[in-house]
């Protein structure tokens, strides 16, 4: 086969080796011995999520010039997937992220939110507690440059999406004469802060939200079409399930407010999945959650024994260990209103959901981002990104000393595969990076 499989061993603390070790879940798909020319380290996202799956199932997510042409290394991130010791708060999801009423009516509905959130926070430090504090962006950074140094490459060439174009981009600042060639694809906005970055993805999220109901409004057979009036269903649905949550299946919870806001924000990462969302929003108005609730599931990545994959658990200790941020509730509570007033639609809360409130401070916030010294980077956006909106990824690419900006004209998450031209920009790129850099700006689609 094509594919190995094996451990790297980093320090969990690279200034004190005694504070213990990582071993790395890692994963390498093979280039063709004649084509090779080095190893190309890609990371899926998240943060929070494991990589090994990009090399594994390499084929079903690189096209064959990068096959042939490079050894395909990923690795589960620090704290993620199957690298020991990996992040694990709760096992019940159902008690921490169904339940609660996020437009609470009195005071004793918005200390319950708070005190599930205190509740997360202090079984996440508890049962984390040797390492949870290294699991940050930076060091997963110092433990790229260990595995390129293990390979025995000088140079080495990288390809992220998502917030793995956060981790490639401080890679690239940390360690600017190691990069070969590196591609950041859905860029998140490097110069936010924690609040900042929750204001642009809302409304990216909102905007396609609009999309799809405009969609579903001038399609007569959409399910939820409403006589092309999709939109005003979908509010006096919303306002119907936060009075009163639709029953799902036995022995699962209702469907909340919250619930289904996170069903909705699971399809909307790809418009394949907007039938489907459509299907289940007209079997909640007639009574019937279970078709949000599998969305939700989803997003959650609930297993069919009813266990998760940590990697939310993950995503949440990385993004407060990157962020200097320790919003209080107050704060919180004032920036959902914020939030509402830019994506009236998508982020109907009217309270805070205090991710980092209760987490001390951050021992080793992400550095900031300037990929100085390390030669043209490119950045891929799309333009109807909900997560990774076009204008974060244009952000990141003016961060950047060189980054040059591809645009991908199409609705969903990250722009390559999504056409010929934004494929070959990235291929073409990647394997003759002096030869092909795009002109900034390239437009595909």
């Amino acid at each position: 086969g094509r594919v190995e499989i094996g451990t790297f061993t980093v320090p969990v603390d690279y200034s004190d080796p005694s504070k213990g070790k990582f071993d790395l879940d890692v994963a390498r798909h093979l280039a063709n011995p004649k084509d090779r020319i080095g190893s190309l380290l890609v990371n899926p996202g998240g943060p929070g999520f494991g990589g090994t799956e990009f090399a594994v199932q390499a084929e079903q997510v690189y096209g064959d010039t990068l096959l042939d042409h490079f050894d395909i290394v990923a690795w589960d991130p620090r704290g993620t997937g199957q690298t020991v010791p990996h992040i694990d708060c709760i096992s019940d999801y159902d008690h921490f992220f169904a339940t609660g009423d996020i437009t609470p009516d009195d005071a004793a509905e918005h200390q319950q939110l708070v005190d599930t959130a205190k509740e997360f926070t202090s079984e996440c430090i508890a049962n984390n507690s040797a390492f949870y504090q290294y699991v940050g962006t930076n060091n997963s950074a110092r433990d790229m440059d260990a595995i390129r140094a293990a390979l025995g490459e000088p140079k080495i060439s990288y390809f992220g999406f998502s917030y793995g174009s956060e981790l490639g981009a401080t890679w690239a600042t940390l360690f600017p004469s190691t990069v070969r060639a590196a591609v950041l694809d859905g860029a998140v906005d490097p110069t936010a802060n924690a609040f900042e970055s929750e204001k642009e993805q809302v409304k990216g999220f909102d905007d396609s939200l609009e999309a799809f109901l405009r969609a579903c409004s001038a399609d007569a057979k959409c399910p939820f079409n409403h006589e092309g009036h999709a939109d005003t269903a979908y509010d006096t649905l919303t306002k119907r399930i936060d009075a009163s949550p639709v029953p799902s299946r036995p022995g699962r919870p209702a469907v909340t407010l919250r619930v289904t806001l996170t069903a909705v924000a699971e399809a909307m990462y790809s418009q394949s999945t907007w039938p489907r969302l459509a299907s289940a929003l007209a079997d909640a108005e007639n009574g019937d959650g279970s078709g949000l609730l599998a969305l939700y599931d989803e997003y959650y990545q609930r297993q069919k024994n009813g266990t998760y994959a940590n990697s939310l658990e993950a995503f949440e200790v990385i993004s407060c260990e990157d962020s200097p941020d320790r919003p209080t509730v107050a704060q919180e509570d004032a920036n959902a209103l914020q939030l509402h007033a830019i994506a009236p639609r998508f982020q109907l809360s009217t309270v805070g959901d205090y991710a980092c409130t209760f987490f001390p401070p951050a021992l080793d916030p992400r550095i900031p981002i300037t990929g100085k010294g390390a030669g043209p980077i490119l950045v891929m956006g799309t333009t109807g990104d909900p997560a990774t909106p076009l204008e974060s990824s244009r952000k990141m690419a003016d961060s950047l000393e060189d980054g040059r900006l591809v645009v991908v004209v199409g609705n969903q998450h990250t722009g390559y595969g999504v056409n010929h031209c934004s494929s070959t920009a990235v291929e073409d790129y990647l394997i003759d990076p002096a030869g092909h850099l795009p002109a900034d700006s390239l437009r595909c689609g």
